[in-house]
């Protein structure tokens, strides 16, 4: 699961301070798009049917609000899946 990591966000918004908090905690790169400044950004969080900042989409899922549940499945399943076949000194295997 290596989808891009989008957070639509607010200005002064504690929940999405907070669950940027957390995704940078959890090591997941992501895209911060303002909402407060990007109409494009409104219609389509809008036509995710989300009506509150901040709204975090990866892949084809997504959510609305402070969701450390959700960041953590996110973490989890990205770490399980393997970014190349290394041996124990680090180096690329030959198998």
């Amino acid at each position: 699961m290596n989808d891009s990591l989008t957070v639509y966000t607010l200005p002064g918004c504690v929940q999405c301070d907070l669950t940027k908090r957390v995704l940078d905690g959890a090591g997941l790169p992501y895209i911060v798009v303002d909402l407060a400044t990007d109409p494009h950004a409104v219609d389509a969080v809008k036509q995710l049917g989300y009506a509150s900042a901040p709204v975090v989409v990866v892949g084809a899922a997504s959510w609305s609000g402070f969701r450390p549940d959700r960041i953590k499945a996110v973490a989890t399943a990205r770490a399980t899946v393997p970014a190349s076949s290394t041996d124990e000194l680090g180096t690329d295997s030959w198998e």
